[in-house]
């Protein structure tokens, strides 16, 4: 049967697609296997948007709460995602991220094809504590800037970081970041041009409530936590960052 909705999800005069009643297959189950096969076959794109959750309930002959179920297990599985404000698309595959002693959020996504941005999410000072003291080299207590930050690839969130640099060398990092949407061209901006990575851990968790959010992903999903220090050419360490990737978006690829 030719579905009720073609690429963005305006509806067409089609007649109502029937599930199977009394299988013993429920009727959202059903509806989730039709859009995964219609996402596996192309005919729902990487990236399109799906039918409002009226639409979809008119097509399938059911209730708006049986197609929320039935999205939600497919946003649980990484197939689409809820995009707050903006409605329901298809997830494009994973991306390849490589991490190895010159990462570069921009370089990596611009050389898959896609359009690179940070969206500058907050920022204050603080005092560093014995952890961040540690990774910097600088002592307890001394001010840091802190930022929290959203990377996106063509308008999808891949991460998002909090960033700590030392003050007062990275006075107005904020700003050149929030103009510029890079790590790199705010650093470059602070005066150094270039850097390298010291060290990365790499680890798996749930996603927090606020990480969620700002990912665009459901309660509970699995996120990459990745911890790096990066130093500036003289070896000075510049820059700690914890970055949560949503797990379904991104290949992490461990180089050298």
């Amino acid at each position: 049967m030719t579905p009720l909705f073609q690429g963005g999800g305006a509806c067409v005069s089609e007649p109502v697609e029937a599930l199977s009643r009394g299988a013993g297959l429920a009727a959202w189950r059903q509806i989730a296997d039709a859009l995964e096969a219609e996402i596996a076959a192309g005919k729902l794109a990487q990236g399109a948007q799906l039918p409002t959750e009226a639409v979809l309930a008119m097509r399938f002959g059911v209730n708006r709460h049986t197609v929320r179920r039935a999205l939600g297990t497919l946003a649980e599985r990484g197939l689409i995602r809820a995009s707050q404000g903006r409605g329901t698309f298809v997830e494009a595959p994973p991306l390849a991220y490589p991490i190895g002693r010159r990462t570069r959020f921009s370089e990596i996504v611009t050389g898959a094809g896609r359009e690179p941005w940070g969206d500058l999410v907050a920022h204050a000072e603080i005092e560093a504590d014995a952890e961040g003291a540690a990774l910097l080299g600088i002592g307890e207590g001394a001010p840091l800037i802190e930022l929290v930050t959203v990377h996106r690839a063509d308008g999808v969130p891949l991460s998002t970081a909090r960033t700590w640099l030392p003050l007062p060398r990275f006075a107005g990092f904020a700003e050149a970041y929030a103009a510029s949407g890079s790590i790199t061209r705010a650093l470059a901006a602070c005066g150094v041009p270039d850097y390298t990575r010291l060290s990365t851990r790499i680890r798996a968790r749930l996603a927090d409530p606020a990480e969620a959010a700002r990912l665009d992903l459901t309660p509970g999903r699995v996120v990459i936590v990745v911890s790096s220090v990066n130093v500036d050419g003289a070896g000075v360490p510049v820059q700690a960052n914890r970055a949560v990737f949503a797990a379904d978006r991104v290949e992490v690829v461990v180089g050298t």
